[in-house]
């Protein structure tokens, strides 16, 4: 029995040295968690001013929003009224906004906290 065998309780060894079937393993493991998970992080893409009802909610929800603002990037008065609608809903509810590169910027609800600083690796 291989390492990967002995890790995943297979008892079968597979025809090919070395080649192991996860589909086997996940289809295991699905009815296996505890529970639902108690937020969630998602992408989400603005294209108008309307669209972010939805996307406060999700936040209001305890939820983390990565928004995607490329479609509107280049209509400023409504990047700074969604921009500033959405920090206006960080200080509301604990929580915290960052941007992340030139068309990303992050919504985290209460009790999360967004570094601003990059992490690199220890050969960067």
């Amino acid at each position: 029995m291989g390492v990967v065998g002995k890790l995943f309780g297979d008892k079968k060894s597979s025809d090919i040295e070395g080649y192991v079937d996860l589909e086997k393993y996940v289809e295991s493991t699905a009815g296996e968690s505890s529970g639902e998970a108690r937020m969630y992080v998602r992408v989400g893409e603005i294209q108008r001013y309307e669209d972010l009802k939805e996307f406060t909610d999700y936040v209001y929800g305890g939820n983390v929003l990565i928004l995607d603002f490329s479609p509107i990037a280049e209509e400023d008065v409504i990047l700074k009224r969604i921009t500033n609608e959405l920090k206006e809903l960080a200080k509301e509810i604990n929580g915290d906004i960052a941007g992340i590169g030139n068309n990303l910027m992050i919504v985290a609800p209460a009790d999360v906290k967004v570094e601003r600083r990059k992490l690199r690796g220890k050969y960067s």
